[in-house]
């Protein structure tokens, strides 16, 4: 995908979900690495990690695209745009953008899984943990060590 592909693509997104246009530009960063994208407030240009598009696909690009346009229509509107505001919460939930990006092969450095053995829950983690004195967050079950890499 090309950097003018993208920009359609924006576009589109922007009208579809939000029926607002997107009027700034949209580039693949390549020296983006921990983040999906990112949204400028300077210049409200949207940059998005190239390496997301070639390991998960197009869908997963289109649900990062879609988190970036609501810091950018929240922005330019001038209401809460951060990760913490109410508003921006309200406006992803209703276009179903994800609060995260998929990590990236590269970057998982997780050497343990613990998995509640109540609730079933999954936490990955990269240093051990003592399952006596921690439990599980969600229904306070017993954690096990399921997995060591």
């Amino acid at each position: 995908m090309t950097n003018e592909e993208l920009q359609q693509l924006v576009e589109q997104i922007s009208l579809k979900f939000f029926d607002k246009p997107f009027c700034h530009t949209a580039v693949f960063n390549k020296r983006l690495r921990t983040t999906g994208g990112r949204y400028l407030l300077k210049s409200h240009h949207l940059e998005f990690n190239y390496r997301q598009y070639e390991v998960y696909g197009i869908e997963a690009l289109v649900n990062i695209i879609k988190h970036e346009l609501c810091h950018y229509h929240l922005h330019i509107e001038g209401i809460g745009y951060k990760h913490r505001d109410k508003d921006f919460k309200e406006l992803s939930r209703k276009v179903g953008a994800p609060r995260y990006c998929d990590i990236l092969p590269e970057h998982n450095h997780f050497k343990y899984e613990y998995c509640c053995a109540n609730c079933g829950k999954i936490y990955l983690r990269q240093r051990r943990i003592d399952t006596f004195k921690y439990g599980c967050g969600k229904c306070r079950g017993k954690l096990q060590l399921t997995r060591k890499v």
